[in-house]
């Protein structure tokens, strides 16, 4: 993997990609991976299946400092031509490879390394970079499971019931820069972000909502869409059954018909 010493970026076929959304006014649909938990062919399948349908582009990224965050880039790339961008889970994970990196700041927990701390570290590396660096305020959302980011970063996730707590901490996201607001229930949850909660938050600010965890049935990425979330991401659900692709796309078109 790429160390921070030598992220001299040399790939710059994508730019800005997730920016122009609010023009766009589009649903999207994004596939994250883990290195972690996916190899080499599995990746592949995946990537092309997704091109094939019709998803936006791909996020890379867990919890853990993988050694594996270059090669899965790479293997998307040799059958995808779809923007990845980089779903840091810690500040070692930055790949020359990519095509952007969502600059994540746990704004949803206390934990000063997450929200600043490790960004002031990378940061001139980032500047060096032709990546396409979105700044993105992270807000943790309980999921009925104590998932990998919680436990990493030792931060609690917002109360899926706490909508106001929600609601004023991405408001806080978006008046401190933020460019987008990304509301995780974390991989693999038990339940997702609400309805409620998808929609209190798309009300009061005015830049894209990420909207992910535990979207793993057509209802939920439909609950989702029609709540306010602009982009959402799956994942594990794909990895279980990477034919979901295909239904998860098809409810995507019909929201941006």
């Amino acid at each position: 993997m790429a160390t921070l010493f030598n992220i001299f970026y040399k790939h710059t076929k994508s730019q800005t990609k997730l920016k122009i959304i609010n023009n766009k006014n589009k649903k999207q649909l994004a596939v994250l991976f883990d290195p972690d938990k996916v190899d080499e062919k599995s990746v592949q399948s995946i990537a092309e299946k997704s091109q094939k349908n019709g998803v936006d582009f791909f996020l890379v990224g867990g919890s853990i400092i993988s050694n594996y965050l270059d090669n899965t880039i790479k293997n998307i790339k040799k059958v995808s031509d779809l923007p990845v961008y980089i779903f840091p889970g810690s500040l070692m994970q930055i790949s020359e490879y990519a095509d952007g990196i969502l600059f994540i700041s746990l704004i949803s927990g206390r934990n000063p390394d997450f929200l600043i701390g490790n960004h002031v570290v990378v940061a001139p590396f980032l500047k060096k970079s032709k990546l396409d660096i979105i700044p993105t305020g992270y807000m943790l959302i309980e999921g009925g499971n104590t998932t990998s980011v919680e436990y990493m970063s030792n931060t609690k996730p917002i109360p899926n019931n706490k909508t106001d707590i929600a609601v004023a901490t991405a408001m806080a996201g978006e008046f401190s820069g933020k460019k987008m607001i990304y509301a995780d229930a974390g991989s693999g949850a038990g339940k997702p972000v609400s309805k409620k909660m998808i929609s209190e938050i798309k009300k009061n600010i005015n830049i894209p909502l990420i909207v992910g965890g535990g979207i793993n049935t057509d209802e939920k990425l439909k609950n989702a869409y029609s709540a306010g979330a602009d982009i959402v991401v799956i994942g594990t659900v794909i990895e279980k059954n990477k034919n979901m692709i295909e239904n998860f796309c098809k409810i995507k078109i019909e929201f941006n018909v």
